[in-house]
């Protein structure tokens, strides 16, 4: 099963890798991983994706709440929270087509960022079966590049991953 890590971590140089070298280390796969600071300068939040089995998935939760760096942290999907992922796909147009990616963009709520003779970049955010979703709308031969942030969440309701 998929799981979404949420993790206030002490922002310092080296609390990233830590993180990643004990999952190396076990062996245990990041599908994505993302970090920024939060309202409070001296912490980082990250968001790690992983997958496991309920006993995987305790066993990284005890060997992350023993790294001296992390805060706190809460599984995400124990509890009812939303989801999110950006995505920026490059694709191929022309004059024909270049109305119809106009279009799927808006049925998706897309938003088109950059414009080039041939070529459009469109913005999208959301779950990322939507994200899939688009991608599969578009021909395969009109894709030029995807990037895709990984999914980040936060608990619904007054629940939450603070001190």
């Amino acid at each position: 099963m998929r799981h979404i890590i949420s993790i206030l971590i002490e922002n310092e140089s080296g609390a990233l890798s830590r993180v990643a070298g004990l999952f190396s280390a076990r062996g245990y796969n990041i599908e994505s991983l993302t970090v920024a600071p939060t309202e409070d300068e001296t912490l980082s939040r990250m968001t790690l994706v992983t997958w496991g089995d309920e006993n995987i998935i305790e066993q990284i939760t005890k060997q992350l709440n023993k790294l001296i760096d992390v805060v706190k942290l809460i599984d995400l999907a124990e509890a009812v929270h939303i989801e999110r992922e950006l995505m920026m796909i490059k694709i191929k147009t022309t004059d024909e087509t270049r109305e119809e990616i106009k279009r799927m963009s808006d049925i998706f709520r897309g938003k088109i960022i950059d414009v080039a003779a041939n070529s459009y970049v469109v913005e999208i955010t959301g779950p990322s079966d939507k994200l899939d979703a688009f991608i599969a709308a578009i021909d395969d031969g009109s894709i030029i590049e995807v990037v895709r942030s990984g999914p980040t969440g936060i608990s619904r309701g007054e629940n939450g991953l603070r001190l």
